[in-house]
């Protein structure tokens, strides 16, 4: 369960759409302007998950092959994102809203999020919490995630609030990059390594 919430926490605060878009609109409009858009992305992200589960879920658990092509290709995915991060320049590239988005923008950014499909995939099929009680063990890991998704969205949320007040070294900007994408890697061996 460790692992399990380990590779959750590594997988949040590294950048993805959400997680860039919140620090965005924390920068564009403020901490108490983004809460509206935060709750959206926890509603979007929590329906991904069903979609996950309901679906492609069953499939995964029950086929072998299938559950190692969909994590081979959750994998080369977490992997490409990690390489963008890496080498993404020394400055972290947050973006920024033009207009002030709410609760319907977050929630349809994580219904077309691939990172969101991608992590909820390796969550639910890559980390055999409770062998045999499937129910139970997705209960578990719903909990799990928004127990760690809800604070992680506000810190960056306060984050983007905070990062333009704040005049950060080329270096520094460059060492967070590495950071992140360093993370990524992790969780994708996090993953492997707890697959039954």
């Amino acid at each position: 369960m460790l692992a399990f919430a380990l590779a959750v926490f590594l997988l949040l605060i590294t950048p993805g759409p959400g997680v860039l878009s919140t620090a965005g609109v924390g920068a564009a409009f403020g901490f108490r302007a983004g809460l509206h858009y935060v709750a959206g992305l926890c509603l979007g992200t929590n329906a991904v998950a069903l979609i996950v589960v309901s679906g492609l879920a069953a499939v995964i658990l029950a086929l072998d092959w299938a559950r190692l092509a969909l994590m081979t290709a959750s994998t080369l995915y977490l992997g490409y994102l990690a390489l963008r991060i890496a080498f993404a320049g020394r400055r972290i590239a947050f973006i920024h809203a033009e207009q002030r988005p709410g609760l319907v923008a977050g929630l349809l950014l994580q219904l077309i999020n691939p990172k969101a499909y991608a992590v909820n995939l390796a969550w639910f099929s890559g980390f055999a919490l409770l062998p045999g009680a499937l129910l139970a063990e997705t209960l578990l890991k719903f909990a799990i995630i928004n127990l760690l998704w809800i604070p992680i969205h506000l810190g960056w949320l306060a984050a983007g609030n905070l990062v333009n007040q704040v005049e950060l070294a080329p270096r520094t900007h460059f060492a967070i990059n590495l950071a992140m994408a360093l993370a990524m890697l992790i969780v994708v061996g996090l993953a492997w390594f707890s697959l039954p």
